[in-house]
């Protein structure tokens, strides 16, 4: 088998690509249960929902051949995280308040995998069952360095710089901004936060809010790199809570660890094994981490008072 330097940072280069999405995802996992103890798991459904109106907006302003703008493709941007929060502020008073009220473990489950189905039903009455091609603003031409012994795909790039944005940006607010320490104050302890005064439901919506804006963005930025359909968003928000269980559902580092790992025994697996086989890889590591440390490679064991 004849494999040079040059294909082996592609592959890694591939792969990292596809873990930065599982950890966006999986960061949004990591948002609502530090501050709610509940997670959406129509995570996924939110990022094909974001697929999709990125797909029309592109479609009607730039046309099915030309490239998009980058000011057209930032309005996509906007306006699927603005989709996202809209539709976190439904899920947040229909499947997750009424949960939290009733110390009930099972309804919110119940009511955000039912919310799933229904917005990917909604999706298919919309746009049909069809597979649909997105354009990127930087094309889908490889980008050929050091002389055409390493090609780059610029949509890959584009997902590591703007996934890594996106989790740096809300790491900076979360630590240098009011709202931001709140939602700190309550991940660390709800009851301290509400006796210190502050508003704990409502920083559990924006929790929320934040999560699934961020799922919808991940559809844009994917977009590109796979054709959006209606059933895009199921396996990749597994896959996301895969990696937010390897990594730590609290532990924002451990979901870019969690990704990463994944992403690379994908890819790796795909390429030197089968691409039937690439998913079990990563499934197998999660059962292994599951029976040594349950709590995620950067998580904590919970301490329970008595």
């Amino acid at each position: 088998m004849n494999f040079t330097f040059a294909e082996l940072v592609q592959l890694i280069f591939s792969g990292v690509a596809l873990g930065m999405i599982y950890a966006l995802l999986a960061f949004g996992y990591n948002i609502t249960f530090s501050t709610s103890r509940t997670l959406n798991f129509s995570q996924g459904d939110f990022l094909m929902l974001g697929a999709f109106i990125s797909y029309t907006i592109i479609l009607h302003i730039t046309g099915k051949r030309l490239p998009p703008s980058w000011l057209v493709w930032a309005l996509a941007l906007v306006a699927a995280a603005t989709l996202g929060g809209l539709l976190a502020i439904i899920l947040q008073q229909v499947a997750i308040k009424p949960a939290l009220k009733t110390g009930s473990d099972v309804s919110w489950i119940l009511a955000t995998i039912s919310l799933g189905i229904i917005a990917k039903n909604v999706a298919e009455r919309i746009w049909g069952t069809d597979d649909y091609p997105v354009r990127s603003p930087l094309g889908s031409d490889l980008w050929s360095l050091f002389g055409g012994k390493l090609n780059i795909d610029p949509r890959e790039l584009m997902i590591i710089v703007a996934a890594a944005l996106i989790m740096v940006g809300f790491e900076f607010f979360r630590r240098k901004s009011l709202l931001g320490k709140a939602v700190t104050a309550v991940a660390a302890d709800k009851d301290a936060a509400a006796l210190m005064g502050i508003n704990v439901p409502v920083v559990i919506a924006f929790s929320f809010i934040v999560s699934c804006a961020i799922a919808a963005m991940g559809g844009v930025l994917v977009g590109p790199l796979t054709f959006v359909s209606a059933s895009m968003g199921a396996l990749l928000g597994v896959k996301a809570y895969a990696v937010s269980v390897i990594g730590g559902l609290q532990s924002g580092l451990g979901v870019i660890a969690g990704g990463l790992i994944l992403g690379l025994s994908e890819q790796l697996t795909a390429r030197f094994v089968s691409t039937g086989y690439k998913d079990t890889p990563g499934f197998i590591i999660l059962i292994l981490i599951l029976l040594l440390k349950p709590d995620g490679l950067f998580g904590k064991a919970a301490v329970k008072k008595v």
